[in-house]
Order: C-alpha cells, then sequence, then structure tokens
C-alpha cells in the first residue's frame, strides 16, 4: 500500500465525503465555469491539506468531526486551488502536475477570473455559516502567501538573501497554508487557544520543512539522470545556494552570482553550479536544517496522546521529507 494510501486510512470515509462536498462548494450558475471547475478537480493532487485538517481534528476531539470540519477543509481547498491558479498566471506555466495548466487551456484573463471565483467561494463558504475564527484563520494565510510571493520577487532582483529572510520567505510562501490546516483543523473542534496554536505551530514546522525538501528536488536527478536546475535557471534563491554563497571564497561567490545572473540558461554552467553547491556542503546543511524541522513538528505531537490520528500525522511528517517527487 501506498504511504499516502497507509496515512488516509483512518480518514477514508471522511476524505470520501469532503470530495462531494468540495465539488458541491463550486458550483455556479455559468456554464463554462462549471467547465473549468470540474476540469480542476478531475486533476487534484494527493489532498495532503484535507487530510491534515481531519487528522487534526480527529486526533483532538477522539475520533469525532463536524460539518465545520468539512467546511474548514473545502475552504482551505478552495484558497490552495485559486493560489495555484493564479500562480500558473504569474509564472506563465502551461503545465500542471503533467497537465495543461487553465491558463494554457483558456487564457490568462480567464484564469485569473477562475482564481477569483474560487477565493470568493472560500470566503462565503465562511460569512454564510458565520465561521469568522475560520475566516479570519485563512485570511491571514492569503495575506502572508502574498507577501511572501511579493518578498521573494524584490530580494531575487538582488541575490542578497540571507537565510533569516529565505526562511520567512518559505514560511509565508509554504508553511503558512499548512500551518493554517491545522489549525483550522483545531479550531473546529477546540476552544483551546493554546491548542490551535500548538498545531498551528505544527503545520508551519512541516510546512518549512516541505519547502526545503522542495529545494533539494532541484539538485537531484530526474529520470534521465540529469540534474533538474530549474531553480536556478528562475534564479530562485534556494537553502542550499545561500549556505554555499555564504561559504565560499569571494572569487567563487562572484562567478556563483554571475551564472545565476547571466548564464542561468545555459545548462553546461548550471551544472557546474549544482556540481559547487555539492562540493560546499550546501546539500548537507540544507538536509540538517530539513530534519531540525521534522523533529520539531515531532515533539509537539508528542504532547498529545497516541491513537491512529496521531500515527497518521506522524507518518505524514515523514512523509514531507522522504517522498520522491
Amino acid at each position: 500500500m501506498k504511504v499516502v494510501e497507509q496515512i488516509k486510512e483512518p480518514i477514508y470515509e471522511e476524505m470520501e465525503l469532503f470530495e462531494e462536498k468540495f465539488t458541491a462548494s463550486m458550483s455556479s450558475k455559468v456554464a463554462l465555469l462549471n467547465r473549468i471547475t470540474h476540469f480542476i478537480v478531475n486533476r487534484k493532487g494527493k489532498q495532503m491539506r484535507p487530510m491534515f485538517i481531519f487528522l487534526t481534528a480527529k486526533m483532538l476531539n477522539q475520533g469525532k468531526i463536524n460539518e465545520r470540519t468539512y467546511r474548514g477543509a473545502a475552504v482551505i481547498e478552495l484558497i490552495h486551488t485559486a493560489s495555484l491558479v493564479h500562480d500558473d498566471v504569474v509564472d506563465d506555466s502551461n503545465l500542471r502536475r503533467g497537465f495543461f495548466s487553465v491558463n494554457a487551456l483558456w487564457k490568462n484573463k480567464i484564469a485569473v477570473l477562475v482564481g477569483d471565483f474560487m477565493l470568493s467561494k472560500g470566503m462565503l463558504l465562511c460569512i454564510e455559516n458565520e465561521d469568522f475564527d475560520l475566516l479570519k484563520i485563512i485570511s491571514v494565510a492569503v495575506r502572508e502567501i502574498s507577501e511572501g510571493e511579493l518578498l521573494q520577487i524584490e530580494k531575487a532582483r538582488k541575490l542578497d538573501i540571507t537565510e533569516d529572510v529565505y526562511y520567512n520567505i518559505i514560511r509565508q510562501k509554504t508553511a503558512t497554508l499548512l500551518a493554517a490546516c491545522c489549525a483550522m483543523g483545531a479550531r473546529t473542534v477546540q476552544d483551546d487557544d493554546q491548542v490551535v496554536e500548538k498545531m498551528r505551530l505544527f503545520g508551519e514546522y512541516i510546512g518549512m520543512a516541505f519547502q526545503i525538501k522542495d529545494d533539494l528536488f532541484d539538485y537531484g536527478e530526474t529520470a534521465i539522470g540529469k540534474p533538474t536546475g530549474i531553480d536556478i535557471k528562475e534564479q530562485k534563491m534556494t537553502l542550499p545556494l545561500i549556505y554555499t554563497l555564504n561559504n565560499v571564497s569571494t572569487a567563487e561567490k562572484n562567478w556563483l552570482i554571475q551564472s545565476i545572473k547571466r548564464y542561468n540558461r545555459d545548462k553546461k554552467r548550471v551544472k557546474q553550479v549544482i556540481e559547487k553547491v555539492k562540493a560546499a556542503g550546501g546539500l548537507a546543511y540544507a538536509e540538517e536544517k530539513m530534519e531540525e524541522f521534522r523533529q520539531k513538528a515531532l515533539a509537539l505531537l508528542v504532547e498529545f496522546p497516541q491513537d491512529p490520528y496521531r500515527d497518521a500525522l506522524e507518518q505524514m511528517v515523514n512523509y514531507v521529507i522522504s517522498r520522491k517527487q
């Protein structure tokens, strides 16, 4: 059995019912919109975010969840999907999970409007049910995602990102949504602010580890044995690169910066950059930091009684850093 299927086991029924509720939450009177949202739903990923919500809620409430938990999961998935549709427009990307993206099939204008529609659907789902506490959690996440993206764009121009700024970017860009999932799952079954904050932090730590793992993929090899180097081509500052720039001679640092700024499309030069990062210990350092975040997340979980839901969350933490894609 695949790891993800194993993790889903304690929440299998909830995930099945969630599928129906999520599809219903996207319905519209506009035929074109329904056609596009149907296309999106049929190409969904692993749905890790709803899984975090259900597992968190069930762990904190003796295996029981409620309608608010389903709404919380639908809101998160709507907002997350909206951000992906918008991301593809911003990145001018024609593919998403191996399929054509919305903007590739229906052009940018329609893709932006579809993203806006999903964003508003998520917000309205909270407002119509007076889930203002859940609305606050997701609104903070949306603000932080936008700030993180803009901070990354601002800093990428100068290639002067410090490790602290990098952590701030990935906390806002990636970790904030997983933090919102766990906080939302907790809030749907708990009034205790401390417990909600603990689970928010748990999600944040996993999100940080998740993004560092993504950084490491850029220095790995594809199925045909070639390093990917996509982040380097896009001049994205990743943890292995930041560490390397801070730990090599001035001459090597200047060579790396010139390579990324001027020769980022040169396959041979990108390969040389990857080799220098490996030789300087950039990958080993990033792996070490990823492991630190994993341990912090697991340390928070240990505070809760052991049950199938906590076990599944532990598996999820381990899966995040052992996944192959």
